[in-house]
């Protein structure tokens, strides 16, 4: 018996073994196909990864989950950069950011260190849009650090605690830590190899996903173990949080663009946009018809559009607190 469990033992070692090795290629094969796109800066000793396209008001971008900056640069940078400096940045232990170990990855976490993205690039109270995941720390960062941000684009944004994961991102839940890292670097790449088709598909339901998704659009991206690991790990911590934060949507009073896909199979706008907007004073929801969850792909127009209508709340706001004594107007 004891031979038996050696030999057993010496398989799954082998077999481990081979399946690390493999991802470590396919990995470079990614990473060659989908090549650094933008510039670094060293963040509270993380590597940041973002792209800068345009002049004239800070806009920051924020990806969602297993995402990166590909996935807001592959249409809805280009309609945005002609008016705003927009700034589309993947989150530590995304893309090509770095999230070293200890490094926390919770919601808090994550917002704190947007804050610190934004004041290391000297920014100045930037509007900031959220997408999925990215939406939730969105939600935070104006929480949390209200004056890094002058107004918020939530695009599919997660807002509550979910009991399940969406069946799209399943695979996901792995909670033992080394459990997880073990998953990341042995099982991840061929599973995902075989089922990527299937996921791409079900995050962009029921719209048709582009052809260079996986390229052009970063896809391929999070497919790598150590953007499996940091997404797992987002994924074991978000419900750990999400509830303090609803407790204090009504104390949001920035100007907010709310946007969903009607048809969106991974977040539903009732029990995430309808239940936020139902908590935050004035706040309106907009409802994509016949649209899922990749706004920002599938609907670029409706976005981009939403960003216009929230830089115009946010602009005569700031256009008061710049305003010198000797100009403002007599009181009576």
């Amino acid at each position: 018996m004891a031979v038996e469990w050696v030999v057993a033992a010496g398989v799954v070692v082998g077999a481990s073994a081979v399946l690390w090795g493999l991802s470590a290629w396919i990995t470079r094969r990614i990473e060659n196909a989908v090549p650094i796109n933008g510039r670094f800066v060293e963040v509270d000793g993380e590597r940041f990864h973002y792209v800068e396209e345009g002049k004239g008001p800070p806009l920051v971008m924020i990806h969602g989950l297993m995402g990166s900056s590909r996935n807001l640069t592959y249409a809805l940078s280009g309609q945005l950069r002609e008016r705003f400096r927009v700034i589309t940045v993947d989150r530590p232990g995304s893309g090509y950011s770095t999230r070293h170990a200890g490094t926390a990855a919770d919601l808090p976490a994550q917002a704190r260190q947007i804050a610190a993205f934004i004041k290391t690039l000297d920014l100045d109270k930037p509007l900031v849009l959220g997408h999925s995941l990215g939406g939730a720390i969105a939600l935070g960062l104006a929480l949390d650090h209200p004056h890094a941000v002058s107004g918020l684009i939530l695009v599919a944004p997660l807002t509550h605690p979910q009991r399940r994961l969406p069946l799209v991102f399943l695979s996901l839940a792995v909670r033992p830590a080394w459990l997880r890292r073990w998953v990341s670097h042995t099982l991840t790449m061929p599973v995902g190899l075989l089922t990527k088709g299937s996921v791409v598909k079900g995050v962009f339901a029921p719209d048709p996903a582009p052809d260079d998704f996986a390229t052009r659009g970063g896809g391929l991206l999070g497919m790598r173990p150590d953007n499996f690991y940091a997404a797992s790990t987002e994924v074991n911590l978000i419900n750990d949080c999400l509830p303090d934060m609803v407790k204090r949507y009504p104390q949001l009073t920035l100007p907010i663009g709310l946007i969903y896909g009607a048809r969106d199979k991974v977040l539903d706008f009732q029990k995430h946009g309808q239940a936020l907007a139902s908590k935050v004073p004035g706040l309106k929801l907009q409802v994509v018809e016949g649209r899922g969850h990749m706004l920002p792909i599938t609907a670029t127009e409706h976005v981009a559009a939403l960003v216009e209508h929230v830089a115009k709340r946010v602009r005569p706001a700031q256009s008061a607190t710049v305003l010198h004594p000797a100009f403002a107007p007599a009181s009576k």
